[in-house]
């Protein structure tokens, strides 16, 4: 994607903690022809060998995976918060503009297939249950229940590049800066928090 520099995260472990935080992601590839995407939880890992993956699974009655061998490339895209911003929040005449965070993972996909599968599944299971009040396990599921994982393919991508972008009004003097993470806490919305406390933490 296009990042002004201004707007680049080249931090690592930023990069990282985001993508564990913000795991629901779209998983793009191309499948006879045309350009597939699915809504999915992709969760970050490393594999046997050592490298950084992400790993997750789609239906089988989901077309996308057929094209999985046709072309491995693939494209996962993740945003975090998100808000629009005022040009009346300056103190002097611009445009609008909207801030957020984004970062899109490049990578080559392949299927897996036995306990693989099983394993994958429980690492995502356990992650998600883990603050529940009565956490389910894998492990504990009947053998009728599990046999539903029959319909899913799983498969682990390869990371072969990372692009990641905080838009964040890096661009503006520490006053407007302020006042606009100030009308953005004013807006009082989920997003709009969100994003004037990324602003606050977002070195400039």
């Amino acid at each position: 994607m296009f990042i002004p520099d201004i707007y680049k995260n080249e931090n690592q472990e930023a990069i990282t903690a985001f993508l564990k935080e913000n795991s629901f992601g779209i998983l793009i590839n191309q499948t006879n022809g045309k350009l597939w995407a699915t809504h999915i939880p992709l969760e970050l890992g490393t594999n046997k060998g050592g490298k950084t993956i992400l790993e997750g699974h789609i239906s089988k009655e989901n077309p996308q995976w057929k094209g999985f061998a046709e072309n491995d490339q693939i494209l996962a895209i993740f945003s975090g918060p998100h808000s629009y911003i005022s040009p009346s929040w300056y103190d002097h005449e611009n445009v609008p503009t909207w801030n957020y965070i984004a970062v899109h993972v490049y990578g080559k996909i392949k299927t897996i297939e036995g306990d693989a599968v099983i394993q994958s599944l429980k690492r995502l299971v356990d992650k998600y249950e883990q603050n529940s009040e009565n956490p389910v396990r894998i492990e504990d599921l009947s053998e009728k229940t599990m046999m539903q994982s029959r319909g899913i393919i799983a498969f682990e991508i390869e990371i072969e590049e990372i692009q990641a972008q905080q838009k964040m009004s890096q661009n503006r003097d520490d006053k407007n800066y302020q006042n606009i993470i100030s009308e953005l806490e004013k807006t009082n919305t989920n997003q709009s928090i969100a994003v004037a406390n990324e602003m606050k933490k977002c070195p400039r």
